[in-house]
This record gives C-alpha cells, sequence and structure tokens, in this order.
C-alpha cells in the first residue's frame, strides 16, 4: 500500500523535519575499534552511529596522519550505511582545520557528520561551521555535512541557546567529564557517574538546558557516556533515565558492550509505536485531515509527534507493523529512508 503524501511531505510545511538519527552514538578512535565498529554495524545495521575519533585518538605530532587513516575507513566500501562520522579537535588546537580539510577531502561524500568539541563560546561554533561550508567549497562536496555540537564548557553552556539556532547543527551533545572537569574541583567526581551525575545540581542543571534547548531548536540532544561498561544494567539505567527524565533522545558509546543497552533503553515503548502506526495510516487515509480514534481527535500536532516516534522506534530496530512499515518507510540498501 502507498500513499500519495509522506509525512515528510505534508507534516513540516514551512519548517525542517526533525532529525531522524540512531539512538546510540559509538565512539572509536583507533583503527582496530573502528574496524570493529564497522563490523557490528553491518551485523546490526545502522541502528547505532559511529565517530571516527581525532580528539582522544591520536599521538601529539600524528594528528593528519590519523584522519587520512579514519577517513580512509570512512570512505571505503565497508561502510554500508554511511553512517559513520568524526569528531576533530576543539579551536584551540593547531591541527584542526587540517583534520576537518582531510575528512571533507577524502570522504566528504560519505561522512555524516562532523563532531566539533570544547567550544568556549557561539563564536567558536561559528568559526567552526564557517570552515566546514569552506572545505565543502574547496572540495566540490555539494551535500550537507552537519555538526554536532560538544556542550562541555560553562561558556558553551551560557550560549546554547544561540548555539542551537544556527543552521547546520543537528545535535548538541552533552560532555560530561570535561564540564566537570572546568569547574576547577568545585563539582565532585562523583558527579561524572551515576546517580551523581543525575542529581548534582549543577550537572543536571546543564543537562536540562541543553535538552531544551536543542529540542526547542528541533535538533536532537545527544547524552555523555557512562564508563560502566560491564553492567548492561547500569547501561541501561543511564539511558533510561536520560531520556525519560532529562528528555535526551540519543547517547554515547565508548564500549561495544553499551550499543545493546542504549538501544534498548532508547526504544519508544511497544504499545506506543503499535498506536503510532495505526494513528498514521488512518490520517494517511484521510489526506492528513483531521481524524477521531477511540473518541480522541488528531490533528497534524499529533500527527506530528507520532511520526517523530514511529521514526525512532525504527531507528532503533523496533520491529514496526508490516502495514505501516511498507506504507512509510522504504528502506535502500544503503539504510536511508525515502519517501
Amino acid at each position: 500500500m502507498t500513499t500519495a503524501l509522506h509525512p515528510s511531505e505534508v507534516l513540516y510545511a514551512g519548517g525542517r523535519p526533525f532529525p531522524a538519527l540512531a539512538a546510540c552514538e559509538h565512539y572509536a578512535g583507533s583503527e582496530k575499534l573502528l574496524v570493529k565498529s564497522i563490523e557490528l554495524q553491518q551485523r546490526l545495521g545502522p541502528v547505532f552511529d559511529i565517530t571516527a575519533d581525532c580528539e582522544d585518538g591520536a599521538a601529539a605530532g600524528n594528528e593528519i596522519a590519523h584522519a587520512s587513516m579514519l577517513a580512509g575507513h570512512i570512505a571505503s566500501e565497508k561502510n554500508h550505511f554511511d553512517r559513520i562520522g568524526a569528531r576533530i579537535n576543539n579551536i584551540y588546537h593547531p591541527a584542526w582545520r587540517d583534520e576537518l580539510d582531510t575528512f571533507v577531502r577524502l570522504a566528504g561524500q560519505h561522512l555524516a557528520y562532523i563532531v566539533l568539541p570544547k567550544p568556549e563560546c557561539l563564536a567558536d561554533v561559528k568559526t567552526q561551521l564557517d570552515e566546514i561550508a569552506a572545505a565543502r567549497a574547496r572540495h566540490a562536496i555539494t551535500r550537507e555535512i552537519p555538526a554536532h555540537v560538544l556542550i562541555e564548557t560553562p561558556g558553551a553552556l551560557h550560549e546554547v541557546w544561540q548555539i542551537a539556532a544556527l543552521p547546520g547543527i543537528e545535535s548538541l551533545d552533552f560532555g560530561l567529564m570535561d564540564f566537570v572537569s572546568a569547574h576547577h574541583g568545585a563539582i565532585p567526581s562523583s558527579a561524572m557517574r551515576s546517580p551523581g551525575q543525575f542529581d548534582h545540581p549543577l550537572v543536571s542543571r546543564a543537562k536540562c538546558a541543553i535538552a531544551n534547548a536543542a529540542l526547542g531548536h528541533g535538533i536532537v540532544p545527544t547524552h555523555n557516556v557512562t564508563t560502566e561498561f560491564r553492567d548492561s544494567r547500569v547501561v541501561a539505567d543511564d539511558a533510561r533515565r536520560a531520556r525519560e527524565a532529562f528528555g535526551f533522545l540519543r547517547m554515547w558509546s565508548i564500549h561495544p558492550n553499551q550499543i545493546e543497552p542504549i538501544i534498548a533503553a532508547m526504544r519508544p515503548d511497544f504499545a506506543e509505536t503499535t498506536e503510532a502506526a495505526n494513528i498514521l495510516c488512518a490520517a494517511a487515509d484521510a489526506a492528513w485531515g483531521p481524524i477521531q480514534i477511540n473518541g480522541r481527535l488528531h490533528d497534524r500536532a499529533s500527527f506530528r509527534y507520532y511520526w517523530e516516534l514511529l521514526q525512532r522506534a525504527h531507528a532503533t530496530g523496533v520491529a514496526l507493523p508490516a502495514f505501516v512499515r511498507n506504507r512509510f518507510f522504504n528502506d535502500s540498501p544503503s539504510g536511508k529512508e525515502t519517501p
């Protein structure tokens, strides 16, 4: 069954759709770990993204060779889904421009996003966004390369709403460890792990501010890592609390054992997913006009909510009913959805 108008066409007239990102972002800083991560992504599918890491991955003085190696893997045929991004060094590092240029030049057609770490202010983010645009122009890359901005300094947090409003950004990420360190001992180390990371007032305030700014500007809030990787229950509990109590829709992973617990905890409830499928199909049958289901009225405002819920369910590997999957989700071999 098909419909003349896909939700992405009719529900966002005059605005941009909310980014449909995977619920887990897995970091890999070495070639060995990146290769293993790509192999795991090939097995599980594009239910998690991979971030090839320059900031913590390269030895001092070897930054460009490291970036070239990572970019080579991103541009290779092993990258089945084009869901590998890269984190460059911060704006105060001497190699950041060369790293960025290397990624765009060697892998610009396949690069999922670029992570910008440790900005101190709005101007830092603007400078790096301008450089992404300049690198794309230099190397004739016509496709957009979204930016993910790491909020991990007090200055960036102070200007987080202005940062979230900048064009070209699709995620605000919270950098917990650096944020705590930037407070010069005023925040105890217990706030770098659970339950302190959710309970300490300065940290919980930062999380609320980042999620609020991201969602307020229609981009994805991404939660920091948890350092526990042996006990999957701790990982899942952290991801669940990040989603349910703070509004984060995506979370970092730093160990393969963390990926599946994060995805499972970030999945929408199955019953709500089924309800969303029924509402969206009924809406499409009514040419996206107001409808009534089980005594409740729905219009385009609720349609957008349920469409985005279905996208999150699909991105986290939920088995959607065939009637809605066939109607709205056309999965190409690359793993991308098309109307």
